[in-house]
């Protein structure tokens, strides 16, 4: 995974005024927090911090006292409606250090035919690895499974380097087989009525 370095500037006011203000010229308030040192307030580039969010555990690389640093992004807290940016959380890592982050699973390949559905009964598969070398996603074949097939987080390939956060018999994804349309109460009474 690529670094994506982020202009941040020290924030100096604190309280929603401060943040609306923030917002307003093109920032989003965040708090950096980890390895023992005290929280860092920051104002990050708006535009870029959205654009850099949209890759999945994303490493950022952005300025503080001075010094560029690798963060993660924790938490990101986002308007109801118009889902822009309002806060966001981020975690100081070191190169070398292993964390604990979640990656989305893409399927490829064809069910057996028969109107099968695939179930995600994990939205995102828990994983540990380098900081600076988390995977994006993995990838898994669903090729030919039939319903009643499940594929398990140890059933699924994991990049170099990283390891499952999770029971190895958790189930990822499961094959759930086509429903035939239940008759609706009214269906079913008007079919009772020709009968008779």
């Amino acid at each position: 995974m690529s670094e994506i370095r982020l202009a941040a500037e020290t924030r100096t006011e604190f309280g929603k005024g401060a943040a609306r203000r923030a917002r307003r010229a093109g920032f989003v308030p965040g708090v950096v927090y980890g390895h023992g040192h005290a929280p860092v307030h920051l104002n990050l580039p708006g535009h870029d911090l959205m654009m850099a969010l949209k890759t999945p555990n994303a490493l950022l690389v952005v300025p503080i006292e001075g010094k560029d640093e690798y963060v993660l992004p924790k938490a990101v807290q986002r308007e109801a409606i118009k889902r822009s940016i309002e806060h966001v959380d981020l975690l100081l890592v070191k190169r070398g250090e292993k964390v604990t982050v979640e990656i989305p699973v893409h399927t490829e390949g064809e069910l057996a035919p028969g109107g099968n559905l695939i179930e995600n009964v994990l939205n995102a598969l828990p994983i540990e690895a380098e900081a600076t070398h988390l995977p994006e996603s993995v990838t898994v074949s669903v090729e030919g499974l039939e319903a009643g097939a499940s594929i398990t987080a140890g059933d699924i390939v994991l990049p170099k380097g990283t390891t499952l956060a999770v029971e190895a018999d958790a189930v990822v994804l499961q094959v759930i087989g086509a429903q035939a349309p239940e008759a609706t109460e009214e269906e079913a009474a008007e079919g009772e009525a020709v009968e008779a």
